[in-house]
């Protein structure tokens, strides 16, 4: 059980994904819900108008029970100098930064309880996905309370694997997002119309993912369906395969370095 209310420091495109999410999927009442953002946009004001509050004064805040840091990084000392001796002693800190780890958190947060979670922005849509870790039992349940219902989550055994995290599911949509760009170029070099290349490449690949989640096979299983020997897929894939694997790879440790980097 969540302690309420549930307050939220940063609704930029992260903290508003988590917000959006929330509200989409009924998991709180608005009522529960506190806002602070110096900048509130679209998803914040919406919360607002159904009845969360908003940018609200130092009593307001000392209510928090349940906190989500989801600022950059670089700000997060900042945020902790403003807050940490306004909110209520048993609030729980929920970060959703990179790099920022849980002890130096807790120092800056006046020894309260951390959970690190490392959140995709797809959570807007109930279905994201999310790498959770906390030292003890009580942040990491307040991290699930409100991650699981919004997305698939992973419970990591240690806090260094949350670079790991980071690197795979919190950066892998852009990711995704620049293989559908490079997917729709090469469609266009091939001879399609830009308004072909574009509908195929995001149609393929949703469909893809979709028949992923929903048939549970291996990604080597589904390949092998869809590449007969001597046929035009698997002249793709020998073209494609060995450098791929090489290039997320390094994207991927790239990614890693600079989450570790940002601590």
């Amino acid at each position: 059980m969540l302690a309420l209310p549930l307050m939220i420091i940063g609704a930029g495109a992260l903290g508003g994904s988590i917000l959006k999410g929330l509200r989409v999927t009924t998991t709180f009442d608005p009522a529960d819900v506190i806002i602070a953002d110096l900048n509130p946009q679209a998803e914040a004001q919406a919360y607002a108008e159904l009845g969360a509050r908003l940018n609200p004064d130092a009593d307001v805040v000392a209510e928090a029970r349940t906190v989500i840091i989801a600022v950059k990084p670089q700000g997060w000392r900042a945020v902790a100098e403003a807050f940490a001796g306004k909110l209520h002693p048993d609030a729980v800190i929920v970060s959703a930064m990179a790099g920022v780890r849980t002890a130096d958190l807790a120092a800056g947060f006046d020894g309260r309880k951390v959970a690190r979670v490392m959140p995709t922005t797809g959570v807007a849509t109930g279905r994201g996905v999310a790498s959770l870790y906390a030292a003890t039992p009580e942040a990491l349940e307040a991290a699930k309370c409100i991650f699981e219902p919004i997305a698939s989550t992973v419970v990591l055994r240690d806090e260094g694997l949350i670079d790991a995290a980071t690197a795979v599911s919190g950066s892998g949509p852009a990711y995704v997002y620049a293989f559908a760009a490079a997917l729709e170029g090469a469609g266009l070099e091939a001879g399609l119309e830009a308004a072909d290349a574009r509908v195929l490449a995001r149609a393929t690949l949703i469909s893809a993912a979709s028949l992923l989640d929903i048939s549970g096979e291996e990604p080597e299983a589904l390949i092998k369906k869809v590449a007969s020997p001597g046929g035009t897929t698997e002249a793709g894939l020998k073209v494609l395969r060995e450098p791929l694997n090489e290039l997320i790879t390094a994207t991927v440790l790239a990614a890693q370095k600079r989450s570790r980097e940002l601590g």
